[in-house]
């Protein structure tokens, strides 16, 4: 039997924005513990999405984060010697997850001067429904929808 789940300890929100989801973006961005260095990334990346779109970054972002964000999965499961891949709906606190380390992994493989310029670029796709990010979200969703006949097998 399991031990008692790990309690969650509640983020301090963010400097500019005073938002938690903000300072979970930054955390996943931060690579080798630099987090100032994630926080400069992030509000630059805000900035110049809010220059070239004319709009507030900080709502586009937000827009980008929801457009991303996957509402089905699958999942493999082992019957009887062969495995299928069961859909199933992601847990609330997973999806931001999700969402987040996609928008942050693709933003790293795009073409560009520096990480701002990549994520803003990122950002703004996303929030258009276009980029790598908003793909992988349509192909985990068709991938659901494509095994919705083992959906009876749920985990």
């Amino acid at each position: 039997m399991r031990k008692s789940q790990a309690k969650k300890i509640p983020l301090a929100p963010d400097a500019r924005f005073n938002d938690t989801l903000v300072t979970r973006f930054v955390n996943n961005l931060m690579w080798s513990g630099k987090k100032s260095t994630a926080i400069t990334i992030f509000y630059d990346a805000v900035d110049k999405v809010s220059k070239i779109t004319g709009e507030d970054g900080y709502e586009i972002w937000k827009r980008a984060l929801a457009n991303v964000t996957p509402s089905v999965e699958v999942r493999s499961r082992r019957i009887g010697g062969s495995t299928f891949q069961i859909p199933i709906e992601v847990r609330p606190d997973r999806k931001t997850s999700l969402s987040i380390k996609w928008l942050v992994r693709y933003s790293r493989e795009r073409n560009g001067k520096t990480m701002a310029d990549k994520l803003a670029n990122e950002i703004i796709s996303a929030s258009k429904g276009e980029g790598a990010a908003f793909k992988k979200k349509e192909d985990t969703h068709r991938m659901a929808d494509a095994n919705k006949a083992f959906s009876h097998f749920k985990v």
